[in-house]
Protein backbone atom coordinates (compact mmCIF):
# COMPACT_ATOMS: atom_id res chain seq x y z
CA UNK A 1 0.00 0.00 0.00
CA UNK A 2 1.39 3.39 -1.01
CA UNK A 3 1.69 6.33 1.38
CA UNK A 4 -1.00 8.22 -0.54
CA UNK A 5 -3.45 5.29 -0.29
CA UNK A 6 -2.70 4.85 3.41
CA UNK A 7 -3.30 8.57 4.02
CA UNK A 8 -6.65 8.27 2.22
CA UNK A 9 -7.61 5.29 4.42
CA UNK A 10 -6.67 7.13 7.63
CA UNK A 11 -8.61 10.25 6.64
CA UNK A 12 -11.67 8.26 5.54
CA UNK A 13 -11.67 6.27 8.79
CA UNK A 14 -11.48 9.46 10.85
CA UNK A 15 -14.26 11.15 8.84
CA UNK A 16 -16.60 8.15 9.25
CA UNK A 17 -15.85 6.74 12.72
CA UNK A 18 -15.23 9.89 14.79
CA UNK A 19 -18.58 11.59 13.98
CA UNK A 20 -20.41 8.31 14.73
CA UNK A 21 -18.70 8.09 18.12
CA UNK A 22 -19.57 11.72 18.84
CA UNK A 23 -23.22 10.97 18.04
CA UNK A 24 -23.05 8.13 20.57
CA UNK A 25 -21.87 10.56 23.25
CA UNK A 26 -18.17 9.61 23.15
CA UNK A 27 -15.28 12.06 22.97
CA UNK A 28 -13.38 12.58 19.74
CA UNK A 29 -10.28 11.04 21.37
CA UNK A 30 -12.14 7.78 21.92
CA UNK A 31 -13.45 7.99 18.34
CA UNK A 32 -9.91 8.19 16.97
CA UNK A 33 -8.90 5.24 19.16
CA UNK A 34 -11.78 3.14 17.83
CA UNK A 35 -10.85 4.10 14.27
CA UNK A 36 -7.24 3.04 14.87
CA UNK A 37 -8.35 -0.22 16.47
CA UNK A 38 -10.44 -1.03 13.38
CA UNK A 39 -7.65 -0.06 10.99
CA UNK A 40 -5.22 -2.29 12.85
CA UNK A 41 -7.31 -5.31 11.87
CA UNK A 42 -7.05 -4.58 8.12
CA UNK A 43 -4.47 -6.86 6.51
CA UNK A 44 -2.76 -4.22 4.31
CA UNK A 45 -2.44 -1.76 7.20
CA UNK A 46 -1.51 -4.51 9.66
CA UNK A 47 1.72 -4.92 7.72
CA UNK A 48 2.48 -1.25 8.29
CA UNK A 49 4.78 -0.35 11.13
CA UNK A 50 2.33 1.05 13.72
CA UNK A 51 5.25 2.23 15.85
CA UNK A 52 6.52 4.25 12.88
CA UNK A 53 3.12 5.84 12.38
CA UNK A 54 2.99 6.61 16.11
CA UNK A 55 6.44 8.21 15.98
CA UNK A 56 5.48 10.41 13.03
CA UNK A 57 2.16 11.38 14.64
CA UNK A 58 4.00 12.58 17.77
CA UNK A 59 4.49 15.80 15.79
CA UNK A 60 0.88 16.51 16.76
CA UNK A 61 1.85 16.36 20.43
CA UNK A 62 4.76 18.70 19.68
CA UNK A 63 2.44 21.23 18.02
CA UNK A 64 -0.02 20.93 20.91
CA UNK A 65 2.70 21.79 23.43
CA UNK A 66 3.78 24.74 21.28
CA UNK A 67 0.24 26.15 21.43
CA UNK A 68 0.15 25.57 25.20
CA UNK A 69 3.44 27.47 25.44
CA UNK A 70 1.92 30.34 23.45
CA UNK A 71 -0.80 30.67 26.07
CA UNK A 72 1.55 30.47 29.03
CA UNK A 73 3.90 33.40 29.50
CA UNK A 74 7.05 32.82 31.62
CA UNK A 75 5.69 34.83 34.54
CA UNK A 76 2.60 32.62 34.60
CA UNK A 77 4.78 29.51 34.66
CA UNK A 78 6.56 30.92 37.71
CA UNK A 79 3.18 31.35 39.38
CA UNK A 80 2.51 27.63 38.70
CA UNK A 81 5.81 26.49 40.23
CA UNK A 82 4.07 24.90 43.24
CA UNK A 83 1.96 22.69 40.98
CA UNK A 84 4.85 21.83 38.64
CA UNK A 85 7.58 21.08 41.17
CA UNK A 86 5.34 20.22 44.13
CA UNK A 87 2.38 18.20 42.87
CA UNK A 88 4.19 16.95 39.76
CA UNK A 89 7.34 15.68 41.49
CA UNK A 90 5.44 14.07 44.38
CA UNK A 91 3.11 12.30 41.96
CA UNK A 92 5.97 10.85 39.89
CA UNK A 93 8.04 9.71 42.91
CA UNK A 94 5.19 8.21 44.95
CA UNK A 95 3.53 6.48 42.00
CA UNK A 96 6.85 5.01 40.85
CA UNK A 97 7.62 3.65 44.33
CA UNK A 98 4.13 2.20 44.87
CA UNK A 99 3.96 0.46 41.48
CA UNK A 100 7.57 -0.76 41.70
CA UNK A 101 6.96 -2.08 45.21
CA UNK A 102 3.88 -3.99 44.08
CA UNK A 103 5.75 -5.50 41.13
CA UNK A 104 8.65 -6.59 43.33
CA UNK A 105 6.18 -8.30 45.68
CA UNK A 106 4.87 -10.11 42.60
CA UNK A 107 8.36 -11.49 41.99
CA UNK A 108 9.71 -9.08 39.36
CA UNK A 109 13.40 -8.17 39.61
CA UNK A 110 14.17 -4.78 41.21
CA UNK A 111 15.60 -2.91 38.20
CA UNK A 112 12.83 -4.07 35.91
CA UNK A 113 10.17 -3.20 38.52
CA UNK A 114 11.63 0.29 38.99
CA UNK A 115 11.64 0.92 35.23
CA UNK A 116 8.05 -0.29 34.87
CA UNK A 117 6.98 1.78 37.88
CA UNK A 118 8.49 4.95 36.44
CA UNK A 119 7.11 4.32 32.93
CA UNK A 120 3.60 3.66 34.27
CA UNK A 121 3.73 6.70 36.58
CA UNK A 122 3.71 9.00 33.54
CA UNK A 123 0.38 10.17 32.10
CA UNK A 124 -0.51 10.99 28.50
CA UNK A 125 0.12 14.63 27.61
CA UNK A 126 -1.74 14.25 24.31
CA UNK A 127 -4.84 12.62 25.78
CA UNK A 128 -5.15 14.86 28.82
CA UNK A 129 -4.62 18.19 27.05
CA UNK A 130 -6.93 17.19 24.20
CA UNK A 131 -9.69 16.20 26.65
CA UNK A 132 -9.26 19.37 28.70
CA UNK A 133 -9.25 21.47 25.53
CA UNK A 134 -12.41 19.82 24.21
CA UNK A 135 -14.23 20.45 27.48
CA UNK A 136 -12.74 23.97 27.82
CA UNK A 137 -11.29 23.13 31.22
CA UNK A 138 -7.60 23.77 30.60
CA UNK A 139 -7.74 26.99 32.65
CA UNK A 140 -9.84 25.50 35.46
CA UNK A 141 -8.05 24.60 38.71
CA UNK A 142 -7.84 20.89 37.84
CA UNK A 143 -6.73 21.82 34.31
CA UNK A 144 -3.84 23.88 35.64
CA UNK A 145 -2.94 21.14 38.12
CA UNK A 146 -2.98 18.51 35.37
CA UNK A 147 -0.86 20.66 33.06
CA UNK A 148 1.71 21.36 35.79
CA UNK A 149 1.98 17.65 36.56
CA UNK A 150 2.33 16.73 32.88
CA UNK A 151 5.05 19.34 32.39
CA UNK A 152 7.07 17.88 35.27
CA UNK A 153 6.57 14.39 33.86
CA UNK A 154 7.91 15.49 30.47
CA UNK A 155 10.98 16.90 32.19
CA UNK A 156 11.38 13.74 34.30
CA UNK A 157 11.67 11.60 31.15
CA UNK A 158 15.13 13.09 30.52
CA UNK A 159 16.88 11.73 33.67
CA UNK A 160 14.86 8.53 33.20
CA UNK A 161 16.44 7.89 29.81
CA UNK A 162 19.88 8.74 31.20
CA UNK A 163 19.37 6.25 34.05
CA UNK A 164 18.31 3.53 31.60
CA UNK A 165 21.52 4.15 29.63
CA UNK A 166 23.63 3.86 32.79
CA UNK A 167 21.90 0.76 34.16
CA UNK A 168 21.59 -1.01 30.80
CA UNK A 169 24.14 -1.99 28.20
CA UNK A 170 24.46 1.54 26.78
CA UNK A 171 21.12 1.64 24.97
CA UNK A 172 18.79 4.57 25.34
CA UNK A 173 19.11 8.27 24.78
CA UNK A 174 21.77 10.29 26.55
CA UNK A 175 22.24 14.04 26.57
CA UNK A 176 24.59 15.36 23.90
CA UNK A 177 26.34 18.14 25.78
CA UNK A 178 27.41 20.08 22.69
CA UNK A 179 23.80 20.14 21.52
CA UNK A 180 22.64 21.04 25.01
CA UNK A 181 25.00 24.04 24.99
CA UNK A 182 23.72 24.98 21.52
CA UNK A 183 20.13 24.82 22.79
CA UNK A 184 20.93 27.19 25.67
CA UNK A 185 22.72 29.65 23.37
CA UNK A 186 20.02 29.38 20.72
CA UNK A 187 17.22 29.94 23.23
CA UNK A 188 18.96 33.03 24.58
CA UNK A 189 19.50 34.48 21.09
CA UNK A 190 15.98 33.59 19.95
CA UNK A 191 14.51 35.60 22.80
CA UNK A 192 15.80 38.77 21.12
CA UNK A 193 15.76 37.78 17.43
CA UNK A 194 12.38 36.07 17.00
CA UNK A 195 10.21 39.18 17.17
CA UNK A 196 12.17 41.18 14.53
CA UNK A 197 12.25 38.10 12.29
CA UNK A 198 8.49 37.57 12.59
CA UNK A 199 7.94 41.29 11.94
CA UNK A 200 10.02 41.05 8.74
CA UNK A 201 8.10 37.98 7.51
CA UNK A 202 4.72 39.55 8.35
CA UNK A 203 5.77 42.65 6.43
CA UNK A 204 5.96 40.64 3.20
CA UNK A 205 2.19 40.11 3.31
CA UNK A 206 2.59 36.48 2.16
CA UNK A 207 0.37 34.44 4.45
CA UNK A 208 1.77 31.01 3.59
CA UNK A 209 5.28 32.32 4.34
CA UNK A 210 4.22 33.17 7.89
CA UNK A 211 2.72 29.66 8.21
CA UNK A 212 6.04 28.21 7.06
CA UNK A 213 7.86 30.37 9.63
CA UNK A 214 5.56 29.11 12.40
CA UNK A 215 6.20 25.46 11.49
CA UNK A 216 9.94 26.12 11.16
CA UNK A 217 10.02 27.64 14.64
CA UNK A 218 8.21 24.67 16.17
CA UNK A 219 10.10 21.91 14.39
CA UNK A 220 13.45 23.66 14.76
CA UNK A 221 13.06 23.86 18.53
CA UNK A 222 11.79 20.27 18.69
CA UNK A 223 14.71 18.88 16.66
CA UNK A 224 17.27 20.90 18.65
CA UNK A 225 15.96 19.59 21.96
CA UNK A 226 15.74 16.05 20.58
CA UNK A 227 19.39 16.17 19.43
CA UNK A 228 20.33 17.35 22.91
CA UNK A 229 18.69 14.25 24.40
CA UNK A 230 15.68 16.19 25.67
CA UNK A 231 11.97 15.93 24.88
CA UNK A 232 10.79 17.31 21.52
CA UNK A 233 7.58 18.45 23.21
CA UNK A 234 9.57 20.35 25.81
CA UNK A 235 11.44 22.16 23.03
CA UNK A 236 8.19 23.17 21.33
CA UNK A 237 6.79 24.33 24.66
CA UNK A 238 9.83 26.55 25.28
CA UNK A 239 9.55 27.96 21.73
CA UNK A 240 5.92 28.83 22.38
CA UNK A 241 6.79 30.60 25.62
CA UNK A 242 9.41 32.69 23.81
CA UNK A 243 6.77 34.27 21.56
CA UNK A 244 3.93 34.17 24.10
CA UNK A 245 4.18 37.89 24.80
CA UNK A 246 4.65 38.99 21.18
CA UNK A 247 2.01 40.66 19.03
CA UNK A 248 2.10 37.69 16.62
CA UNK A 249 1.00 35.09 19.18
CA UNK A 250 -2.58 34.74 17.89
CA UNK A 251 -1.51 34.47 14.24
CA UNK A 252 1.03 31.76 15.11
CA UNK A 253 -1.65 29.82 16.97
CA UNK A 254 -4.11 30.15 14.06
CA UNK A 255 -1.50 28.89 11.56
CA UNK A 256 -0.38 25.88 13.62
CA UNK A 257 -3.81 24.77 14.89
CA UNK A 258 -5.00 22.88 11.76
CA UNK A 259 -1.80 20.81 11.59
CA UNK A 260 -2.02 20.10 15.31
CA UNK A 261 -5.59 18.81 15.08
CA UNK A 262 -4.94 16.43 12.18
CA UNK A 263 -1.69 15.03 13.55
CA UNK A 264 -3.14 14.55 17.04
CA UNK A 265 -5.97 12.57 15.48
CA UNK A 266 -3.40 10.44 13.65
CA UNK A 267 -1.53 9.95 16.94
CA UNK A 268 -4.63 8.61 18.69
CA UNK A 269 -5.37 6.33 15.72
CA UNK A 270 -1.79 5.00 15.84
CA UNK A 271 -2.22 4.23 19.55
CA UNK A 272 -5.36 2.25 18.66
CA UNK A 273 -3.40 0.33 16.01
CA UNK A 274 -0.73 -0.69 18.56
CA UNK A 275 -3.26 -2.50 20.80
CA UNK A 276 -2.24 -6.16 20.81
CA UNK A 277 -5.63 -7.86 20.47
CA UNK A 278 -4.22 -11.45 20.39
CA UNK A 279 -2.50 -10.86 23.74
CA UNK A 280 -5.69 -9.32 25.14
CA UNK A 281 -7.69 -12.32 23.90
CA UNK A 282 -5.16 -14.73 25.44
CA UNK A 283 -5.11 -13.07 28.90
CA UNK A 284 -8.28 -10.94 29.12
CA UNK A 285 -8.82 -11.09 32.88
CA UNK A 286 -5.17 -10.43 33.71
CA UNK A 287 -4.83 -7.48 31.32
CA UNK A 288 -8.13 -5.87 32.38
CA UNK A 289 -7.28 -6.35 36.06
CA UNK A 290 -3.84 -4.76 35.58
CA UNK A 291 -5.39 -1.83 33.69
CA UNK A 292 -7.95 -1.17 36.42
CA UNK A 293 -5.23 -1.52 39.07
CA UNK A 294 -3.05 1.06 37.30
CA UNK A 295 -5.92 3.54 37.01
CA UNK A 296 -6.96 3.01 40.65
CA UNK A 297 -3.42 3.36 42.05
CA UNK A 298 -2.68 6.58 40.15
CA UNK A 299 -6.06 8.10 41.03
CA UNK A 300 -5.76 7.21 44.73
CA UNK A 301 -2.29 8.78 44.90
CA UNK A 302 -3.30 11.93 43.03
CA UNK A 303 -6.45 12.56 45.07
CA UNK A 304 -4.77 13.40 48.43
CA UNK A 305 -1.85 15.13 46.70
CA UNK A 306 -4.26 17.44 44.86
CA UNK A 307 -6.05 18.28 48.10
CA UNK A 308 -2.68 18.93 49.73
CA UNK A 309 -1.91 21.49 47.01
CA UNK A 310 -5.05 23.53 47.57
CA UNK A 311 -7.61 22.00 45.20
CA UNK A 312 -11.21 21.55 46.33
CA UNK A 313 -12.65 18.06 46.68
CA UNK A 314 -14.39 18.15 43.30
CA UNK A 315 -11.36 19.58 41.49
CA UNK A 316 -9.10 16.99 43.17
CA UNK A 317 -11.35 14.17 41.92
CA UNK A 318 -11.28 15.63 38.40
CA UNK A 319 -7.48 15.88 38.52
CA UNK A 320 -7.16 12.28 39.72
CA UNK A 321 -9.43 10.95 36.98
CA UNK A 322 -7.91 12.89 34.08
CA UNK A 323 -4.33 11.84 35.00
CA UNK A 324 -5.09 8.20 35.87
CA UNK A 325 -3.92 6.67 32.56
CA UNK A 326 -0.51 5.65 31.29
CA UNK A 327 1.29 7.86 28.80
CA UNK A 328 2.98 7.78 25.41
CA UNK A 329 6.42 8.19 27.01
CA UNK A 330 5.97 4.71 28.50
CA UNK A 331 6.44 3.34 24.95
CA UNK A 332 9.75 5.18 24.65
CA UNK A 333 11.05 4.16 28.10
CA UNK A 334 10.02 0.51 27.78
CA UNK A 335 11.57 0.23 24.31
CA UNK A 336 14.84 1.64 25.65
CA UNK A 337 14.59 -0.65 28.68
CA UNK A 338 14.20 -3.77 26.51
CA UNK A 339 17.12 -2.66 24.31
CA UNK A 340 19.23 -2.09 27.43
CA UNK A 341 18.40 -5.49 28.90
CA UNK A 342 16.72 -4.01 31.99
CA UNK A 343 13.35 -5.70 31.35
CA UNK A 344 12.20 -8.49 29.05
CA UNK A 345 10.13 -7.98 25.92
CA UNK A 346 7.11 -10.01 27.09
CA UNK A 347 6.74 -7.92 30.25
CA UNK A 348 7.14 -4.69 28.29
CA UNK A 349 4.51 -5.82 25.76
CA UNK A 350 1.98 -6.41 28.54
CA UNK A 351 2.77 -3.00 30.02
CA UNK A 352 2.27 -1.30 26.62
CA UNK A 353 -1.11 -3.02 26.26
CA UNK A 354 -2.12 -1.89 29.76
CA UNK A 355 -1.09 1.69 28.93
CA UNK A 356 -3.08 1.64 25.68
CA UNK A 357 -6.20 0.32 27.40
CA UNK A 358 -5.88 2.87 30.20
CA UNK A 359 -5.78 5.62 27.56
CA UNK A 360 -8.96 4.27 26.00
CA UNK A 361 -10.58 4.16 29.45
CA UNK A 362 -9.76 7.78 30.31
CA UNK A 363 -12.49 9.56 28.27
CA UNK A 364 -15.09 7.23 29.80
CA UNK A 365 -13.80 7.87 33.33
CA UNK A 366 -13.76 11.63 32.80
CA UNK A 367 -17.31 11.59 31.39
CA UNK A 368 -18.52 9.40 34.27
CA UNK A 369 -16.83 11.66 36.80
CA UNK A 370 -18.52 14.75 35.35
CA UNK A 371 -21.90 13.02 35.63
CA UNK A 372 -21.32 12.13 39.26
CA UNK A 373 -19.70 15.40 40.37
CA UNK A 374 -22.03 18.37 40.76
CA UNK A 375 -20.63 21.86 41.25
CA UNK A 376 -21.77 23.96 44.17
CA UNK A 377 -24.91 26.10 43.74
CA UNK A 378 -24.13 29.22 41.77
CA UNK A 379 -21.52 27.46 39.63
CA UNK A 380 -17.78 28.02 39.56
CA UNK A 381 -16.64 31.46 40.77
CA UNK A 382 -15.59 33.95 38.11
CA UNK A 383 -11.92 33.95 37.15
CA UNK A 384 -9.99 36.98 38.45
CA UNK A 385 -9.36 39.63 35.81
CA UNK A 386 -5.88 41.07 35.35
CA UNK A 387 -6.38 44.74 36.19
CA UNK A 388 -3.30 45.70 34.18
CA UNK A 389 -5.03 44.80 30.91
CA UNK A 390 -6.22 47.86 28.94
CA UNK A 391 -10.00 48.33 29.16
CA UNK A 392 -10.44 49.16 25.43
CA UNK A 393 -9.80 47.10 22.28
CA UNK A 394 -9.46 48.93 18.95
CA UNK A 395 -10.26 46.39 16.22
CA UNK A 396 -8.36 47.65 13.18
CA UNK A 397 -5.82 50.47 13.34
CA UNK A 398 -6.55 52.18 10.07
CA UNK A 399 -7.72 55.79 9.68
CA UNK A 400 -10.77 55.45 11.96
CA UNK A 401 -8.89 53.33 14.47
CA UNK A 402 -6.13 55.93 14.75
CA UNK A 403 -8.68 58.71 15.34
CA UNK A 404 -10.22 56.67 18.16
CA UNK A 405 -6.74 55.97 19.52
CA UNK A 406 -5.94 59.72 19.63
CA UNK A 407 -9.13 60.42 21.57
CA UNK A 408 -8.30 57.62 24.02
CA UNK A 409 -4.74 58.89 24.39
CA UNK A 410 -5.96 62.42 25.18
CA UNK A 411 -8.21 60.95 27.88
CA UNK A 412 -5.28 58.85 29.13
CA UNK A 413 -7.23 55.62 28.56
CA UNK A 414 -4.93 52.69 27.65
CA UNK A 415 -6.00 50.37 24.84
CA UNK A 416 -5.04 47.28 22.86
CA UNK A 417 -4.99 47.57 19.05
CA UNK A 418 -5.60 44.64 16.69
CA UNK A 419 -4.08 45.22 13.26
CA UNK A 420 -2.81 43.06 10.40
CA UNK A 421 -0.25 45.62 9.15
CA UNK A 422 3.01 45.21 11.15
CA UNK A 423 4.02 48.84 10.47
CA UNK A 424 0.88 50.11 12.19
CA UNK A 425 1.51 47.68 15.06
CA UNK A 426 5.04 49.02 15.58
CA UNK A 427 3.76 52.59 15.41
CA UNK A 428 1.17 52.22 18.16
CA UNK A 429 3.56 50.27 20.40
CA UNK A 430 5.95 53.26 20.40
CA UNK A 431 3.40 55.12 22.54
CA UNK A 432 3.13 52.45 25.23
CA UNK A 433 0.02 50.69 23.94
CA UNK A 434 -0.34 47.07 22.76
Amino acid sequence: MSILTAALVFLAAAVVVVPLCKRLGMSSVLGYLVAGLLLGQLEPLARWDAEGVLHFAEIGVVLLLFIIGLELQPRRLWVMRRLVFGLGSLQVVLTTLVIAGGLMLAGIEGGSALLLGFALALSSTAFVLQLLGENRRLHHPHGRAAFGTLLLQDIAVIPGLVLISLLGNGAGATPQWEWLLAVVIGATAARFLLRPLLRFIAGTGIHELFTAAALTLVMGAAVAFDRAGLSMGLGAFVAGMMVADSEYRHQLEADVNPFKGLLLGLFFMAVGMTVNLPLLAAEPLVIVALTLALVAVKALILLPLSRLHGLSGREAVRTALVLSQGGEFAFVLLTAGVAGGITDAALAERAVLVVSLSMALTPLLVALGERLIHDEPGGRPFDPIDQEDPPVIVAGFGRVGQIIARVLAMRRIPFTALEINPDHVDFVRQFGNR
